[in-house]
């Protein structure tokens, strides 16, 4: 849905992914980090890249750890990121899902100061 809107309004996209990671440990130099899953996240977002690079649009691609709504709350709300619009999926993978609603999404909905599009 991201790269169909980008095409059509010309614009560009930015592709946050926040592996989440349990509380004290976001903040623990070596962390509770699994190198593996971060490795399958960065090649999540190259794939999207290659995927909006064959649709004619630029992709830049961040993945942080940490707590995904709160993250990616604060990620859209930065000025200096200027996000316009957030693509959100409606369901994701977290333990705690929610039955129409996935938590993130719901978060984001609710925190972000941009307009938010929740995508079944």
């Amino acid at each position: 849905m991201a790269i169909h809107l980008a095409r059509q309004s010309h614009g560009t996209i930015t592709a946050l992914a926040v592996k989440s990671v349990p509380g004290i440990y976001a903040i623990h130099p070596l962390g509770f980090l699994d190198f593996n899953s971060m490795k399958e996240v960065k090649k999540f977002l190259n794939d999207a890249k290659i995927r909006a690079a064959k649709k004619g649009i630029q992709l830049t691609a961040k993945a942080l750890a940490g707590d995904p709504g709160y993250d990616i709350a604060k990620f859209t709300n930065n000025s200096k990121n200027k996000i316009d619009l957030v693509v959100i999926g409606a369901r994701g993978r977290g333990a705690a899902q929610e039955i129409f609603l996935g938590s993130v999404s719901n978060y984001v909905l609710h925190k972000s100061k941009k307009p938010v599009m929740v995508v079944k």
